[in-house]
């Protein structure tokens, strides 16, 4: 009989976590048909008894469980394994689910009540944002996206899944319930790819959906992080860079950046700006201490309004990551709160004079 949700679960050596994650399928309150597809991807340790163990449990509890997987030598990765998952798998949806992460038991209902009113949207949970772990979404529409890159380690086959699921015309909803508990732990396989990978496919997606738009823009931060985006991008997208714009005096007082690596004569000289005398659109460049990876955000309409005065239609485009992501502006977004564990943040800008809401971390995060 086909399930109403397919759990797709890849394993490679996951035996520290494989009980806990395994637990907390069983522990769903889900009503409908719940079948979980387990791919063992090359595991040396105890993962398939650990598997073996918990199907009998799941099986007496309602939950079909398939199992697939192979024991070459060396693991094939990642994307690989989700996709021979999900193809072996029958649930009309699909809920992604790693090895070393837990659920909330709540998770496969909200979000199965979620996909039902949106079939072309990734659903995530409060928390971790747009992780992989996270997401759920329907088999037809993983179909018309997918499948994953099988490029194995090094390569970030869920942020390239999701930039085409966001050019296909792809939404994202949020359910605002922490659904569940992300694990970072020096073993994950988030820590193969190198964070030049992930900033090179963002940097591209930048220029491929936002900046064709627009005939000039500003880079929000005239530090470290502004003056990579700059040479980072293509020389065309260089040229429509008017401005830097920051905060900081001493970089304002400087007056310009020089492009010394430039092959152009003479080399460019682009303006630094304090950020109410720049002009929208914005790229907004910000550095995250959980991770390192630097977030170049695309702001299109400028924040600068009286104080106290408050303007509901602005609209943030935050397009890398998690893509196209609507959000609202309040007041003087002075502030940036940038929440989330380990992986990609939510974004809030927010009025000063209101206190910046407290983010639980995920479990395990360090």
């Amino acid at each position: 009989m086909q399930a109403h949700v397919s759990i797709i679960l890849p394993v490679h050596n996951a035996e520290p976590w494989l009980d806990e994650c395994l637990r907390s399928v069983l522990q769903q309150d889900f009503e409908g048909t719940m079948e979980l597809s387990v791919f063992n991807d090359a595991s040396k340790d105890k993962s398939g008894a650990i598997i073996e163990k918990w199907r009998v449990k799941l099986e007496d509890s309602g939950v079909h469980v398939i199992i697939g997987g192979h024991d070459s030598l060396s693991p094939r990765g990642v994307g690989y394994s989700k996709n021979q998952a999900v193809a072996q798998s029958s649930g009309s949806y699909l809920c992604f689910l790693d090895s070393d992460d837990v659920m909330m038991p709540q998770r496969v209902r909200l979000q199965h009540q979620a996909a039902v009113q949106h079939p072309s949207s990734v659903f995530t949970a409060n928390g971790p944002t747009v992780i992989m772990p996270t997401w759920f979404c329907s088999r037809a529409w993983f179909s018309h996206v997918g499948p994953f890159d099988e490029g194995g380690q090094g390569v970030p086959e869920d942020l390239l899944f999701f930039y085409e699921h966001l050019r296909k015309g792809g939404g994202v909803v949020r359910v605002d319930q922490s659904l569940l508990l992300y694990r970072y732990h020096p073993r994950a396989a988030t820590h193969s790819v190198l964070e030049t990978t992930i900033w090179t496919h963002r940097v591209r997606f930048l220029e491929e959906q936002a900046l064709p738009r627009w005939a000039a823009f500003t880079i929000w931060n005239a530090g470290k992080q502004g003056r990579r985006l700059y040479r980072s991008l293509t020389a065309a997208s260089q040229r429509k860079v008017v401005a830097f714009c920051d905060v900081d005096e001493n970089k304002i007082r400087k007056g310009f950046y020089c492009h010394e690596d430039s092959q152009e004569r003479p080399k460019p000289r682009i303006p630094i700006l304090h950020f109410r005398a720049a002009r929208p659109p914005f790229v907004i460049c910000v550095k995250l201490v959980d991770t390192g990876h630097p977030q170049p955000l695309a702001l299109e309409e400028a924040p600068q309004w009286p104080p106290g005065a408050r303007r509901d239609g602005t609209e943030l485009y935050l397009l890398l990551p998690p893509g196209p992501h609507r959000g609202r502006l309040r007041g003087q977004p002075e502030v940036v709160a940038l929440a989330g564990g380990p992986g990609l943040p939510s974004l809030q800008l927010t009025d000063p004079r209101q206190r910046l809401p407290v983010h639980p971390r995920p479990a395990g995060a360090s």
